[in-house]
C-alpha cells in the first residue's frame, strides 16, 4: 500500500522527465548554434567594413562646406 500512496502523492512521472530532458538538451542546442551563427555574423560583418573601406579611394581629406 505503501507504494501505490507515494506513487499516488507524486513520485516523479517518467514521461515528463524525458520531457524535460529532452526540452534541456534543445534548449542547449539552440543556444550554442546561436553563439555560432553571432560568430559568423560578427566575422562577416568586420570583412564587409574593411571591404566598403579598402573600396574607397580619397588621396586627399577635403575640406567641409560650410
Amino acid at each position: 500500500m505503501a507504494k501505490a500512496l507515494l506513487g499516488y502523492v507524486g513520485g516523479p512521472d517518467p514521461r515528463l522527465l524525458a520531457e524535460m530532458r529532452r526540452l534541456q538538451q534543445r534548449v542547449q542546442d539552440l543556444e550554442s548554434e546561436l553563439v555560432r551563427i553571432q560568430a559568423e555574423n560578427d566575422a562577416l560583418a568586420s570583412s564587409r567594413e574593411e571591404s566598403l573601406l579598402s573600396s574607397i579611394d580619397v588621396p586627399q581629406a577635403e575640406p567641409a562646406l560650410a
